[in-house]
């Protein structure tokens, strides 16, 4: 993890550990659980898929109690073909049990987007074509799952709105009467930013390529263009500006990332990476 995606962490658990331990804290284990109780636990995934979160889950057994001693057995991107135990936690009993849940929440969350990456990755593996995440993300959790992503063999798109330039239809269309062309977007941009920041744009036909390529952007999206489409927009850019990227977007599955892939683009983006995916399924075993 990034000192970014640590910070972020440094964020988001002190607010998942309020929402669960509120102002009373563990009032199950505050009853049951002698405070000199010692132990271990191991944490299993139970079903096969790309681990991502151990970092998380370190850090929320260190918040609850830094005397909680957590043990990596595998690392962070490593595919699991079947029930593993992915680590080890020993220290006090109680505050074991106070961390379960959110550790757990963070670590099934972000396994579960980096499986369902794997899922894609693994489609087109053999091909020069980049997989790549959307800002379609949870709420606060972006950088987490951008994380997760690249566990999964993908890639990350910008980080946010502060960090590229990506020039869509609605930019256009909310100009109303001074609506730009394309290519004009694409001048101002650059006028505005030079070289400094990265500057996409979006087309849906042809025409709209043709347009483009002529006005020097960095990468050009190819937004829900069909599979003949896309071979031709690939055709195209090899011959008249064979240097930018094109990066195809929207509507992407499974059954068609494969045909999208051989089409020859450079890129294709994926929302359903994060915004899909399913929690993995991990729990925590109390070890004798």
């Amino acid at each position: 993890m990034t000192s970014a995606e640590f910070a972020a962490l440094d964020r988001l658990i002190p607010l998942a550990l309020e929402e669960d331990l509120g102002a009373a804290g563990d009032l199950t284990s505050r009853a049951l659980i002698p405070p000199d109780l010692i132990g271990r636990a191991a944490i299993v995934v139970r079903v096969p898929g790309t681990l991502a979160g151990l970092p998380a889950a370190r850090r929320v057994c260190a918040q609850v109690d830094p005397a909680i001693v957590f043990t990596e057995i595998v690392p962070d991107g490593t595919i699991l073909n079947g029930p593993t135990t992915v680590a080890e936690v020993s220290g006090p009993m109680m505050s074991i049990l106070t961390a379960e849940r959110t550790a757990l929440n963070f670590l099934q969350r972000l396994s579960g987007v980096a499986s369902k990456t794997r899922t894609y990755t693994r489609l087109i593996a053999d091909l020069p074509v980049k997989l790549l995440d959307t800002r379609k993300t949870t709420p606060g959790w972006r950088l987490l799952e951008k994380y997760a992503v690249r566990c999964g063999g993908g890639h990350n798109h910008r980080l946010g709105l502060y960090d590229g330039v990506l020039i869509k239809d609605n930019h256009l269309a909310a100009l109303g009467s001074r609506r730009l062309s394309p290519s004009e977007a694409i001048g101002r941009a650059r006028a505005h930013y030079g070289h400094t920041v990265s500057i996409e744009v979006e087309v849906d036909t042809l025409d709209q390529l043709t347009e483009v390529l002529g006005a020097d952007p960095d990468i050009v999206l190819l937004d829900n263009m069909s599979i003949e489409l896309l071979r031709r927009a690939v055709a195209m850019r090899n011959t008249i500006a064979p240097k930018i990227p094109l990066e195809a977007s929207g509507g992407v599955t499974l059954d068609t990332l494969r045909a999208i892939a051989e089409t020859g683009v450079d890129r294709i983006s994926v929302g359903a990476l994060t915004h899909s995916a399913v929690s993995l399924d991990i729990a925590l075993d109390y070890l004798p």
